[in-house]
């Protein structure tokens, strides 16, 4: 399923979602156009876990080599999908949050879940040498709270019936459900796989677990649609 639109207006302007859109964006344009250097750019910004157990196994940990990939990896991304696809759910659900939260609580909670979806992948995987970039652990955080704050919004989704697509308005709790167990299937299957690494799917279910808890102990009271 791809949602398309929410009908669930902000009431507020949603500054820190267009600029966490745009900072991920001017990253990744700056990624694009770093030719044969990427390589030594995305070993140096993107969280590495095998790296991170060999610095505090041997005592060489720093602030610089290991603890800053954990933030850097989250504005990085491997391609244009990978990237269109992460500013594509941002755009759609982020605002809400957002507004309920305001900007700055909103901004210390979207990296709060980043930092938590690759803290729960490094837990997962301590000894994959395998870079992990991209921001889907922080907006699953993002989605984890919007399912939580308004599981009855209708979101607009296009929706795969056999060999056709129909759009249909589905609930948000149906939609965002249902993405959060496509994940958790995946990661179940990757963790019994033999399989080389992929998709961090334990980062997405980190980042949507941390949100929905983070926005049941942070969010003001008040009615949910």
């Amino acid at each position: 399923m791809i949602p398309l639109r929410d009908r669930n207006p902000s009431g507020s302007f949603p500054s820190v979602t267009l600029a966490l859109i745009a900072a991920n964006t001017l990253v990744f344009l700056y990624e694009v156009q770093l030719g044969p250097e990427l390589r030594h750019f995305v070993a140096r910004f993107a969280l590495t876990p095998a790296e991170v157990t060999g610095d505090v196994l041997y005592g060489t940990a720093s602030l610089a080599g290991t603890a800053m990939p954990f933030v850097t990896s989250m504005f990085l991304h491997g391609g244009w999908l990978h990237l269109i696809g992460n500013m594509w759910f941002l755009w759609i659900f982020g605002d809400n949050v957002e507004d309920t939260l305001g900007s700055f609580r909103y901004l210390l909670f979207y990296l709060a879940c980043g930092l938590g979806a690759a803290g729960i992948h490094f837990a997962i995987s301590p000894s994959s040498t395998a870079p992990t970039l991209g921001a889907s652990g922080a907006i699953a955080g993002v989605l984890g709270a919007y399912a939580i704050l308004f599981p009855g919004a209708r979101v607009l989704t296009l929706v795969p019936i056999f060999l056709f697509l129909q759009i249909m308005e589905l609930p948000a709790l149906v939609v965002l459900g249902l993405w959060f167990v496509l994940q958790l299937f995946n990661g179940s299957f990757a963790l019994s796989s033999s399989a080389g690494p992929g998709i961090a799917w334990w980062a997405h279910i980190g980042g949507f677990l941390v949100g929905a808890l983070l926005i049941l102990l942070v969010r003001p009271r008040r009615v949910s649609i």
